[in-house]
């Protein structure tokens, strides 16, 4: 029985030496997780079990078991690299089929998917092309728009500005864009058309006379009246200049578009505006903006006052926000911790373009290994448990990074060591049985 109990033991060691092996040939695989050669002792076949005395028959391999323990992570130049941190697996199309990788090294096809290098298509949740919102319906092959993002109309805007209560009325009786002794302060924005076209709103602030701490505001869009149209007593025409609420509407005038009246009270706060507003501090361009470029017009615009105040400090802007844009192409591109991946685009704007899903097991080491760093479902691993990065048990994704072999080199040197050393001992066991029969053929 020896010479039995040697073989197998020889087939055990020899095969802990090929999983080493292969590794310490897979220390530089991205993605790769190490295997573990788990052994068993065998007993001949018996009813009821071996004896008591039974000596066994040797070793076998009861399975290669792979451990899915995090490896580290590297920063990449290739911003669609991405790298798992915890549990999870990216979820692969392969024409159909559904495998599963832990290798982030991916690119962007000709058709805009992006893959492996099998060409295998990273799925995940996709995003609607106009608004940027990620369904969490069914997960498919992620595509990546290529075309340009359309324009966005300027429709509200936030002006935030201090106007310094110390100022006195403007010497010059009669409101003029082009003298600055008829106004006291003034600032200017970017708006943009249906075309995406840019053009300058200048904003001017007037000290009122009457009644006290109210302003005159006034708007020209590239140099010009916003609204040249409005006619005198039209409907939404501003109050007479330095007038009270609900005073007579004069006509617009010859350089600006007048909008109306803020006032504040003592303490500095905005409290009024006319024409009133509600919410508070919301002023509507009279008859929208007018354009000669054949973009839709009138360009309806609100302008929201609500965070400027009126204090004793000199004047000062505090924000300036709108919500237009011009056309942009796809300029860049990066991955949020919860799979997001956002679309950065040459106008300034950014929008999600789909979403990465990750999937877990119950039983990770019951997946099936295909090679090229993927796996496949099988009925030891259980169902795939899909969804977002960052819920349940599924880890988080890091952009421009990728997951090293999780392979410990200095420990599986020392295996393959240890490894060695039990193949000699079971070859000696076998050369001391050839010698016990020997000295048995040789008896006279």
């Amino acid at each position: 029985m020896g010479f039995q109990q040697g073989l197998s033991g020889l087939n055990v060691a020899a095969k802990n030496l090929d999983v080493i092996g292969n590794n310490v040939s897979n220390a530089n695989t991205v993605g790769f997780k190490q295997s573990q050669a788990q052994f068993a002792d065998a007993y001949a076949a018996a009813q009821g079990g071996a004896t008591m005395s039974a000596s066994g028959i040797g070793a076998k391999v009861a399975t290669i078991a792979q451990q899915f323990g995090q490896g580290n992570v590297t920063t990449t130049n290739n911003p669609l690299d991405i790298a798992v941190s915890g549990s999870g697996f990216f979820q692969m199309d392969a024409n159909g089929s559904t495998l599963y990788s832990r290798n982030g090294q991916f690119q962007m096809d000709k058709n805009g998917y992006i893959v492996n290098s099998q060409g295998h298509k990273l799925t995940g949740y996709k995003a609607d092309p106009l608004t940027g919102r990620v369904s969490s319906g069914t997960s498919g092959p992620l595509q990546l728009p290529t075309q340009a993002i359309t324009p966005n109309p300027t429709t509200k805007s936030e002006i935030g500005l201090n106007l310094d209560s110390r100022e006195p009325v403007p010497r010059v009786p009669v409101f003029d864009p082009e003298n600055p002794d008829s106004y006291n302060r003034s600032t200017a924005m970017t708006i943009f058309d249906t075309l995406g076209n840019e053009h300058v709103m200048n904003i001017y602030f007037r000290k009122a006379a009457t009644p006290v701490n109210t302003w005159d505001t006034y708007v020209t869009v590239d140099g010009k009246p916003a609204n040249s149209s409005a006619a005198p007593g039209a409907e939404g025409a501003a109050p007479a200049e330095g007038g009270a609420e609900g005073g007579a509407a004069p006509a617009a005038s010859a350089k600006a578009t007048m909008m109306g009246t803020i006032t504040f009270n003592s303490t500095g706060a905005l409290t009024s505006t006319n024409p009133a507003s509600d919410p508070l501090g919301i002023m509507t361009i009279p008859g929208g903006i007018v354009y000669d470029n054949g973009s839709t017009t009138p360009q309806q615009m609100t302008m929201d006052f609500k965070p400027s105040t009126q204090f004793g400090t000199p004047f000062g802007v505090t924000a300036l926000n709108q919500d237009g844009y011009t056309s942009g192409q796809l300029s860049g591109f990066s991955t949020s911790p919860d799979g997001t991946i956002l679309g950065r685009y040459s106008n300034g704007q950014s929008k999600a373009l789909g979403q990465v899903v990750l999937a877990n097991f119950t039983n990770p080491q019951g997946l099936q290994p295909l090679g090229n760093n993927e796996w496949s479902v099988s009925a030891a691993s259980g169902q795939a448990l899909v969804g977002k990065p960052g819920t349940a048990s599924l880890g988080v994704l890091q952009s421009g990074a990728v997951e090293d072999s999780n392979v410990d080199l200095t420990a599986e040197l020392v295996n393959m060591i240890m490894a060695q050393r039990v193949y000699q001992a079971n070859a000696q066991t076998i050369k001391a049985q050839d010698s016990l029969l020997q000295t048995i053929t040789n008896i006279r």
